[in-house]
C-alpha cells in the first residue's frame, strides 16, 4: 500500500487540510513532516469549520492515527490548547501520536524569534514570531531541545542551561531585553510531562512496520514549496523542508516506500509575509480576490498577497517536488470574471524565462508575461464532475495543467469537504 506525500505548490495556503481530508477515509495515518505552528490548515465538514495549526489534518478523521513527525519542532503550549479546542467540540484527539525525536519550542525562542525581526526593519523576513526559526537554528546548532529529553530531568535542565549562557548574552547585551531564567524554562517544559508521555513513541519504526502491514500513509507537509529553506524563494522562506524529500527526512520513511507526491495549488496565487511575488495584484482586482477567496491567514489572521495564477512556478514544483498530480482548489473563486490572466513565463531585463530563474535578484525583478483565457459567469460550486463545469473552466484546468507539466487529479469548487470535483484516484493516480 502507499505512503503519498502531500506539498504546497505555490507559497502556502493552498488547501493542502482539504487534501488530505479527502484521502482521509481511505488512510490509516497522516504525518506531519516538517514546520510547526506558523501554518495551519482549514477544513470544512458539514456546517464545522476547524482551523488546525500543530496538528495533522488527519485528526479530524475517526480511525486515522495522525503523527507529528520527527521534522516538526512543537510548541506544547500550543499542542494542548488545540488538542483540548478540538476535544471541547466532541474530536477524538486520542490516537495522536508524537515522535521522540521532535525538536520543542521554548519560550526563549519566541522571545528571540519576536525581538529579531523587530530588530531588522525593513529587512524583515516576514515571520510569525512563533519561535520556529530559533528552534530549528538550535536543531541544526545542536543545542536544541527534543521531545525525549522532557523525561531526563538531569539532561533538560543542562541543555536549557547552557542554551541561555549564549542566548541570555544575545538578550541582555544585543537587545536590551531580560534574560530568561533557566529554572522557569524547565518547570514550564516539565509541566507538559506527564500529559506528553503516552503520545510519544519511534515514530519512524511506527510508520514503517504499518508500511509493512500494508497501511496507507500520508505525509502531510507545513507550508509550501516556494518557503522550502532550500527550494523556496529564500531568504523570505520557512526554516524547515516543505518540499516532497523533507517528507522522508522528516518521518523517518526511506525515499523508496513513498508512492506518489499530490501537488496542493490554487486557481489563482496568494503570499503572506514578505517577499517577490510577480503576479501580485495591488490593485481592485487584488482585493477582490482577497474577499472572495476569503484569504486571510488561518494562524495569524494576516491578509493573503493575492496574483493570478503563476505556471512557471506551477512547472517548478511540479519539477522540484515529483507531482504525479495536482489538487487545484478555489477554482469557484474565479467565477464571474470576463477574462482570467495566467503567468506564462517572465521577462527579466528584457530576457524571457520559461523556467525559474536562478538567482534571487533576477527573481525579484521578474515581470509577469501573461496568456488571457475566456471566463465564465456560471455558479461552479454545486458541480461534482467535469461534465459540470463550463466549457472555458474545462479549458482553462487542460491549459493549467499543461503548462503545470502534470495532471489535475481533484478541483476544489467551494470551502467543504464534499465541494471537490473528482478526476482521478489521489492514491493510484489512475
Amino acid at each position: 500500500m502507499p505512503a503519498i506525500v502531500v506539498v504546497g505548490a505555490q507559497w502556502g495556503d493552498e488547501g493542502k487540510g482539504k487534501a488530505t481530508d479527502l484521502l482521509g477515509g481511505r488512510v490509516d495515518a497522516v504525518v506531519k513532516f516538517n514546520g510547526g505552528n506558523n501554518a495551519g490548515h482549514t477544513v470544512v465538514i458539514g456546517a464545522e469549520k476547524y482551523a488546525l495549526s500543530l496538528l495533522p489534518s488527519g485528526i479530524l478523521t475517526p480511525g486515522c492515527t495522525p503523527i507529528i513527525g520527527n521534522g516538526v519542532v512543537v510548541d506544547l503550549g500550543v499542542l494542548f490548547g488545540e488538542i483540548d479546542a478540538l476535544t471541547a467540540r466532541g474530536v477524538d484527539a486520542s490516537k495522536l501520536v508524537v515522535s521522540a525525536n521532535a525538536h520543542i519550542i521554548a519560550s526563549y525562542n519566541r522571545a528571540l524569534d519576536k525581538v529579531t525581526e523587530r530588530f531588522l526593519g525593513s529587512r524583515r523576513i516576514g515571520t510569525t514570531g512563533r519561535g520556529i526559526g530559533p528552534a530549528y537554528a538550535d536543531k541544526m546548532s545542536r543545542t536544541g531541545i527534543r521531545v525525549q529529553d522532557l523525561f531526563d530531568e538531569d539532561l533538560l535542565r543542562a541543555k536549557v542551561t547552557g542554551a541561555l549562557a549564549f542566548k541570555n548574552q544575545v538578550l541582555a547585551k544585543v537587545y536590551n531585553r531580560n534574560a530568561a531564567d533557566a529554572d522557569a524554562v524547565v518547570d514550564e517544559l516539565l509541566g507538559y510531562r506527564d500529559r506528553l508521555r503516552p503520545m510519544v513513541a519511534d515514530t519512524s519504526l511506527l510508520l514503517n512496520r504499518m508500511l509493512d502491514e500494508g497501511k496507507t500513509v500520508v505525509l502531510e507537509a507545513g507550508q509550501a514549496t516556494l518557503l522550502d529553506v532550500d527550494h523556496g524563494t529564500y531568504p523570505f522562506v520557512t526554516s524547515s523542508n516543505a518540499t516532497a524529500g523533507g517528507a522522508c527526512t522528516g518521518s523517518g520513511i526511506p525515499p523508496t516506500r513513498i508512492n506518489g507526491v499530490v501537488g496542493v495549488i490554487k486557481a489563482y496565487t496568494t503570499r503572506v509575509g514578505e517577499g517577490p511575488f510577480p503576479t501580485e495584484l495591488l490593485d481592485a482586482q487584488g482585493d477582490a480576490l482577497r474577499a472572495a477567496g476569503a484569504e486571510f491567514g488561518t494562524v495569524t489572521g494576516r491578509p493573503r498577497r493575492c496574483g493570478w495564477f503563476d505556471a512557471v512556478i506551477a512547472r517548478y514544483a511540479a519539477r522540484v517536488n515529483g507531482v504525479t498530480g495536482f489538487v487545484l482548489t478555489k477554482l469557484d473563486v474565479l467565477s464571474g470574471l470576463a477574462e482570467i490572466p495566467v503567468c506564462v513565463a517572465y521577462d527579466v531585463d528584457g530576457v524571457r524565462h520559461d523556467e525559474m530563474p536562478m538567482t534571487q535578484a533576477e527573481f525579484t525583478r521578474a515581470k509577469p508575461i501573461y496568456q488571457l483565457f475566456p471566463g465564465w459567469g456560471e455558479d461552479i460550486s454545486g458541480a461534482r464532475s467535469l461534465a459540470e463545469l463550463p466549457r472555458n473552466a474545462r479549458d482553462y484546468l487542460d491549459a493549467l495543467a499543461e503548462m503545470a507539466t502534470a495532471p489535475i487529479a481533484a478541483i476544489g469548487v467551494g470551502p467543504g469537504r464534499d465541494a471537490t470535483v473528482p478526476v482521478r484516484d489521489l492514491l493510484t493516480g489512475r
